[in-house]
C-alpha cells in the first residue's frame, strides 16, 4: 500500500474560521500569534513555542484571531506521531529553535528541498520521539490503551500487524509475537476484537447500523450486522 510522503509548509491564519479533518496526523507549531483549536471539542490555543498534534479523523475547528497565526506545519501519515498526541514535547525550546529554523529554509530557495526532506524526521526526534534501538525492541513496552486508540482513529483504512508493529516500534514478527504472549490471542483476531468492541458501544449509544458501520470500518451494514451476530 503506498503511504503518501510527508508535507511540511509554512502557514498564515486570519480570521476566518475554519473546520474539517485529515486522514493523516497534523503536526501544527506556533511560530507568531494564537491560533485558537478545537479538536473534537477540546479547545486549546497554539501560541508563539506551543504545539499541537491531531490525529487523523479527528475534527478540528480553528481560527486566528488579534492580526492571524502563523505556524509551520507538518501533514504526515508516519504512524510514530500517534504518541505525541497525547504526549508534549520533551524540550520545547529546542523543538520551537528547530521549528523557526525550517520554516526560515523554506523560504529561501537554495534550502528548501533540504528542509521538506529531513525536517519531519528531525519534528519527530526533537519532540522527543526516536527510533528504537536493535537491543531494546525485544522487551519494549506496548501501550495497549494508546494503540487501541490509534487503531480507533484509523477505521477508515485497512489496518495490518505492520500498521500496529509501526507505532508499537516494533518489527511485525516480534509485535506479533508480543500480542499472543500479552493479550493471549493474535494480533489481527484483537484488532478485529478491538473493532468490534467500539461498533457495540456507538450501537448502544443509539447510532443506526449504517453510521456504525461507516465510523468502524465495515464495508457494508450487513457485514456489520453479520459481525455482531457471530
Amino acid at each position: 500500500m503506498h503511504t503518501p510522503a510527508p508535507v511540511l509548509s509554512l502557514r498564515d491564519y486570519t480570521q476566518s474560521r475554519g473546520s474539517h479533518a485529515h486522514d493523516h496526523f497534523q503536526v501544527l507549531l506556533g511560530l507568531d500569534g494564537v491560533l485558537e483549536i478545537e479538536v473534537e471539542g477540546r479547545g486549546s490555543g497554539i501560541g508563539t513555542g506551543q504545539a499541537q498534534v491531531v490525529a487523523p479523523g479527528d475534527r478540528h475547528d480553528f481560527e486566528a484571531r488579534r492580526g492571524g497565526s502563523v505556524c509551520l506545519v507538518l501533514d504526515t501519515p508516519h504512524a510514530p506521531w500517534a504518541r505525541c498526541v497525547e504526549q508534549p514535547p520533551s524540550d520545547a525550546p529546542r523543538l520551537h529553535a528547530l521549528a523557526r529554523y525550517l520554516a526560515h529554509c523554506l523560504q529561501q530557495p537554495q534550502h528548501a528541498a533540504l528542509a521538506l526532506q529531513h525536517g519531519p524526521a528531525l519534528l519527530l526526534e526533537a519532540w522527543g520521539v526516536v527510533a528504537p534501538s536493535v537491543a531494546d525492541t525485544r522487551r519494549r513496552r506496548i501501550d495497549w490503551p494508546a494503540l487501541a486508540a490509534w487503531a480507533q482513529a484509523n477505521w477508515h483504512r485497512p489496518l495490518g500487524v505492520a500498521d500496529l508493529a509501526e507505532v508499537a516500534c516494533l518489527s511485525p514478527s516480534q509485535f506479533a509475537q508480543r500480542c499472543r504472549e500479552e493479550q493471549g490471542q493474535s494480533a489481527m483476531l484483537w484488532l478485529r476484537t478491538l473493532r468490534l468492541a467500539h461498533a457495540r458501544e456507538l450501537r448502544l449509544e443509539g447510532l443506526s447500523v449504517a453510521e456504525t458501520a461507516r465510523r468502524t470500518g465495515y464495508r457494508s451494514p450487513s457485514a456489520l450486522t453479520a459481525a455482531l451476530r457471530r
